[in-house]
């Protein structure tokens, strides 16, 4: 009979101890550290993904990729680098309610109107939930077969029995395998059904989706592993008492991870944004102060944003600093750049910095816009309505580069906007008769210009 001991596991990293401690030492987070009955090794017994185990050349022309699969919606497509490939783990997550499920009925539903059976596991919701939910959103199809199961090797027989285009799993954190320890949900049995469905993934050439629950810092719940673990990762972005859903790719073995994909959460679902600019850029007010059109990129597509910034006094003894879209840390830099380089003195001043719609810029380019915004509302002087601005801001004050430079310009001109400053060196790389171009090589130039304009 197997002998059962127990462990100490972080539910946070994964790490494990002989003994409880209050922190875990490897992720530095408190109380995390639980613990978990386990059977010696040796008792589970796994079948190997390849076939015999023979090597084979890279260059084997008999055993080309197979061709991606479409999802029926090109925003899902681009952020998964053109379609789901066969065989491959992806992981979703996202707040609740803000729409996993939704997304994957839909995913569903349009490989199942192309005639290819789907297969989708709900663990948290019953057969009349999920049709209720599937009719609200208009995805019934004969081709969408419902499973109502939580016990990994059953799950495992249906999949392994079925000829299925994709299988979807909702949630990881609701299955559970009766070989492994701990309650559904805990460390070892995501770690353990995880490991399953990646293996029967790439043996069966089926892809599979998770939905995973996030925890309160936005992660995926269970051990990060569990991200090293699949093929491709995806966030599901937004507030939920707003309509915009940004879909985006942080982990892709297939494909670009800078790509993101918009939507507008409706009554009958998730419904694509094909010209995101438009919607971002809808409500933005003018002759306004603290307010600067930013041409941003994520992956190989420019978005328009507005970056939003409002600066007054303050009668507490540390000011406020509130950022929302942006990097806090960087929204300090700025400020701390401005004071040294430009004169401008925010330390006795609240400082709130914004982007509208919702939207999370990582990108270094932000920098000028952000700053502009910010010397906009320190001085009540509303930049011109027609004006953009992109760029990197350096310690010295200096205006850096960026890349994709020409697809800024451009995105910015189709929308009537006439003007835009961007860094000196990245000025030959602006070709658009209808945009006046103006290089800056110091943040002090820019702000001449835009409070000119």
């Amino acid at each position: 009979m197997a002998k059962t001991k127990s462990t100490f596991v972080c539910q946070k990293c994964g790490a494990t101890y002989m003994r409880w401690v209050g922190r875990c030492t490897d992720c530095g987070q408190w109380n995390t550290v639980i613990e978990e009955p386990f059977v010696e090794a040796g008792k589970h017994v796994r079948t190997t993904i390849s076939d015999g185990g023979k090597p084979i050349p890279v260059t084997e022309q008999g055993r080309e990729p197979p061709a991606r699969i479409s999802t029926g919606i090109l925003e899902c497509d681009r952020v998964l680098g053109g379609g789901i490939v066969a065989g491959s783990l992806t992981l979703v997550g996202g707040d609740p309610g803000i729409g996993k499920s939704t997304i994957m009925l839909q995913v569903s539903h349009g490989l199942a109107t192309e005639g290819q059976p789907v297969l989708y596991v709900s663990g948290e919701e019953s057969f009349s939930q999920s049709q209720l939910r599937a009719r609200r959103l208009g995805t019934l199809s004969d081709n969408l077969l419902m499973l109502t199961e939580t016990e990994l090797t059953a799950i495992s027989k249906y999949v392994l029995e079925g000829a299925y285009s994709l299988v979807v799993v909702d949630s990881i954190q609701s299955v559970y395998s009766a070989e492994s320890p701990g309650v559904p949900g805990s460390i070892s049995q995501v770690r353990d059904c995880a490991s399953e469905f990646l293996r029967l993934a790439k043996k069966s050439g089926t892809p599979v989706f998770l939905v995973g629950h996030v925890t309160k810092d936005g992660s995926i719940a269970g051990p990060r592993m569990l991200e090293h673990l699949v093929d491709t990762v995806l966030y599901f972005e937004g507030e939920g008492k707003q309509a915009l859903r940004i879909l985006r790719a942080v982990k892709n073995r297939f494909g670009s991870t800078n790509e993101i994909g918009v939507f507008e959460m409706t009554e009958t679902g998730l419904q694509e944004v094909p010209n995101p600019s438009a919607l971002f850029l809808n409500e933005r007010p003018e002759g306004v102060s603290g307010s600067i059109v930013l041409p941003s990129v994520e992956g190989t597509r420019p978005l328009l944003v507005e970056v939003q910034a409002l600066v007054c006094g303050s009668n507490l003894g540390s000011p406020r600093r509130t950022v929302t879209g942006v990097n806090p840390n960087r929204v300090s830099l700025i400020l701390a750049v401005l004071e040294k380089r430009a004169g401008l003195h925010f330390a006795d001043r609240d400082v709130f910095v914004n982007v509208a719609g919702g939207v999370r810029l990582d990108e270094p380019a932000a920098d000028l816009a952000i700053a502009l915004a910010l010397v906009s509302s320190f001085m009540e002087a509303p930049a011109a309505p027609h004006l953009t601005a992109f760029g990197e801001i350096g310690l010295a004050g200096e205006v850096r580069g960026v890349d994709m430079v020409r697809q800024r310009v451009s995105e910015a001109s189709k929308f009537g906007f006439t003007t835009c400053i961007l860094p000196k060196s990245s000025a030959q790389d602006a070709e658009d008769a209808r945009t006046t171009v103006w290089p800056v090589g110091r943040v002090s130039q820019a702000i001449e210009i835009a409070m000119e304009r």
